[in-house]
């Protein structure tokens, strides 16, 4: 990232975090102001996006994944809102156990066991590992951990299916309604004390944003990097765990309880897992890099991570197998194989070019990118203490073809999980549309962030690779 750096000479005058304002060398991460539609798009999320969530599970509860029904006799009076509300499972205690534990159990193998994978898996990075520079100019240290912790836990998930039998493989579908009010739950208390932290005891105040303005506070986050102690990393921990690792272990149910209902797992379900189970994997051998990612180096943690991990994330990035649990589908030989080629593709181009930019990173430019030497422009930026920084945008290989094509492998991917669940209900396709909608305006939002951390060196690289997403059209 940064091949060298240098202090102002002068002394550089700007006021604490606390009162808003900002050093002019330094705007660049969160939003020091909010504008009408920032706002008003907060305002809307923090409204229905728990409501989205709950309409898709209850539709896929009591409507067999149809989106539309509930809306019609709603609208026709067939039913009442109170009707729906009645039928839905409520939060038990069995529910309850069974998440603190979980929560609990991450918590644990992220603190208290030290990564070992790296010291035997060749080309694993893991252990402790140093982050992206802050705002503020500060380079934190991270215990990478998550692949090992992924695999503790299947290795247990499997050992208790197929020898201990403790509890039912199809223990997360069961309880899945419960479990979303204990997940909303945590996302809200997690959320809330992260504010109350930046507010009373910030773990660095330099790196503390505040607008004035409660709700986009709340959304977005006041604190860059909230700790507790050394090691627990707020945006870490939510960012991979729980979600991310109970993603497969969620999949993994979905499969049990097909298996149990019709007494088969479909070659959808099978491809549902697997391709999943490629993202999963992929960003556990790769977590020391997410480091080095938007969610990391730009967002600061607020309702939008901590809610956002908790419960949107393992609910509705899952639909693709919840759905095929009420409608299995069978796919024939020629439309799997195209789905999974689809899907491995996508894989490809995300991990390659991920992969460019990594060794692009590291060597500081010293590599060779397709057999030959990268281009790329030099540029730099400032840190609120005054430090200048020296970056270099790459704009060889896959990342001369456009700026995000990391974004268009990851989109390929998603479309191949929905192509699996075949064209009867829309529900399935949620999460593409939802990932073209969310990867365009990261599209926007990184470049207005880049724009105003690199100035004028970002309008060179973007002359230089005019494209965003897909080569020649956007």
């Amino acid at each position: 990232m940064a091949a060298h750096r240098e202090k102002k000479s002068e002394e550089r005058n700007h006021k604490s975090a606390q009162n808003g304002a900002q050093a002019p060398q330094a705007q660049w991460g969160r939003a020091w102001e909010v504008d009408w539609f920032s706002l008003a798009s907060i305002l809307f999320l923090l409204a229905f996006a728990p409501l989205i969530v709950y309409y898709f599970i209850m539709s896929c509860d009591q409507y067999q994944c149809s989106l539309t029904d509930p809306l019609i006799n709603l609208l026709m009076g067939n039913k009442h809102l109170s009707d729906i509300w009645n039928k839905t499972p409520s939060l038990t205690y069995t529910a309850a156990g069974i998440y603190a534990a979980w929560v609990a159990f991450q918590v644990m193998l992220y603190v208290f066991v030290p990564d070992f994978c790296h010291k035997f898996l060749p080309g694993y990075v893991g252990g402790v590992q140093e982050g992206a520079v802050t705002p503020a100019g500060v380079v934190n240290k991270y215990e990478i951990n998550g692949l090992q912790a992924w695999i503790i836990t299947h290795v247990l998930w499997f050992a208790n299916a197929y020898y201990f039998h403790y509890f039912s493989p199809t223990i997360i579908f069961d309880n899945w309604i419960p479990l979303l009010w204990c997940a909303n739950i945590l996302g809200y208390v997690v959320s809330t004390f992260a504010m109350i932290k930046g507010y009373f005891f910030p773990t660095n105040a330099k790196d503390c944003k505040f607008t004035g303005n409660f709700f986009y506070d709340y959304m977005m986050g006041i604190e860059f990097n909230p700790r507790i102690g050394k090691w627990f990393d707020f945006k870490l921990f939510f960012n991979g765990r729980p979600g991310i690792v109970a993603w497969t272990l969620i999949n993994l149910s979905y499969a049990a309880k097909q298996q149990e209902l019709y007494g088969h797992v479909t070659n959808s379900m099978i491809l549902v897992n697997v391709l999943q189970g490629i993202y999963v994997l992929d960003y556990f051998w790769n977590e020391a890099w997410y480091l080095k990612t938007i969610d990391i180096c730009h967002d600061h943690f607020g309702w939008y991570l901590g809610w956002g991990d908790c419960v949107w994330l393992p609910y509705l990035y899952t639909l693709q197998g919840l759905y095929l649990v009420y409608h299995p589908v069978q796919l024939c030989t020629a439309n799997a194989i195209g789905i999974l080629a689809l899907g491995l593709v996508g894989y490809y181009i995300f991990r390659m070019t991920n992969h460019q930019k990594d060794l692009f990173r590291r060597t500081n430019g010293n590599c060779k990118i397709w057999g030959k030497k990268p281009d790329y422009i030099e540029c730099s930026y400032m840190s609120v203490d005054g430090t200048k920084y020296y970056s270099k945008l790459l704009t060889s290989g896959f990342w001369g073809w456009a700026r995000h094509f990391n974004y268009t492998g990851d989109l390929m991917g998603s479309l191949a999980y929905c192509l699996t669940c075949g064209f009867e209900h829309i529900l399935p396709y949620f999460y593409i549309v939802y990932m073209t909608i969310l990867l365009t305006h990261r599209c926007i939002r990184d470049e207005h962030r880049c724009y105003s951390k690199y100035g004028k060196d970002w309008k060179r690289y973007t002359a230089a690779v005019p494209y965003r997403l897909i080569p020649g059209l956007f």
